[in-house]
């Protein structure tokens, strides 16, 4: 265990770089510079997040060390903490990266982080479960507990930012990158494509749930495609697809009327990109179309910016 004053003083270094101002990157910078992975390239990569990164996660840190409701004290949210204090560790005491050699050592640590951070999302959701068990098990979070649910989509949003940053340098390094993808980034993503696979891969999971499932009915232009990360885009639309497969499947569970499909309608404008999902449900006066605006994401075109990571 650490001395009172080395933990006095990595909390002071923590504070310092958690008050640091982050720096803004766009996909479509992520990209130009990918596109040239060169030896000069991937060492001003390293650099940068030799200095971005300790200020990211010493936020976070700071974010998990002043929770409302003693969230901040659940033994889950506590070890989320130590990971992230370790993370800040590793990077802040990792010396200068100037040459090749330092380089690639920096890369094989950055992956450890990648790694040692995999489980922070269910970690954290035990967290939350525990502060429930001590509030006695209610389904309601008592008066304030929108602070909690303003910080987790914040804290969700910036890991994914982290994520990204550390995925894309390391995806940079291999010698035979798929054709059209950039690190993490692929330049001609489809979306129906990807509607079509994250629609399959939840009917599958509606199917083993219920013994069957409705239809996924998806709209739009097969061969429209724009730069994005395919990992990103299949998670939210599997969420969402499943999500509307239950609500449907158990609507109609004890009905003698066949469930209606959910419907993807994917629409590219001048600048960005709607993917709208419709579903049916049943009101007191019939029926209607539920629409959901749930995957609006404004995603500029090569020629202009870009969605800034700004997590």
């Amino acid at each position: 265990m650490a001395s009172e004053p080395v933990a006095r003083a990595v909390a002071e270094e923590v504070a310092r770089w958690g008050g640091m101002k982050q720096t803004g990157v766009s996909l479509r910078y992520m990209m130009e510079f990918g596109a040239r992975p060169t030896e000069r390239n991937l060492l001003l990569s390293a650099q940068f997040l030799h200095k971005e990164l300790p200020i990211r996660i010493a936020r976070r840190a700071l974010d998990l060390d002043s929770l409302p409701f003693g969230l901040s004290r659940k033994p889950a949210v506590l070890k989320v903490r130590d990971w992230y204090l370790d993370s800040f560790r590793d990077i802040r005491y990792f010396p200068e990266v100037r040459n090749r050699d330092d380089e690639h050592a920096f890369t094989q640590m950055i992956k450890m982080i990648r790694v040692r951070h995999t489980n922070v999302v269910p970690t954290m959701a035990l967290g939350v479960q525990q502060l429930k068990k001590d509030l006695g098990g209610t389904k309601a979070f008592p008066a304030g507990i929108d602070e909690i649910h303003q910080f987790l989509d914040r804290f969700y949003m910036s890991r994914i930012g982290i994520r990204m940053l550390i995925g894309q340098h390391v995806a940079l390094h291999d010698p035979d990158p798929e054709p059209g993808v950039i690190g993490l980034i692929s330049t001609r993503l489809s979306p129906m494509l990807v509607a079509r696979q994250a629609s399959e891969d939840a009917r599958a999971i509606c199917m083993r749930e219920y013994g069957s499932t409705p239809d996924v009915n998806i709209y739009g232009d097969p061969d429209f495609t724009f730069p994005y990360v395919t990992p990103h885009l299949h998670l939210m639309m599997f969420e969402l697809v499943k999500n509307s497969l239950r609500a449907v499947q158990e609507r109609f569970m004890d009905s003698d009327k066949h469930a209606p499909p959910i419907r993807i309608i994917v629409a590219d404008g001048a600048e960005d990109v709607t993917i709208k999902e419709l579903m049916l449900i049943s009101t007191y006066h019939g029926w209607e179309i539920q629409r959901s605006p749930c995957l609006r994401r404004f995603i500029r075109s090569i020629a202009s910016q870009m969605i800034v990571l700004l997590f």
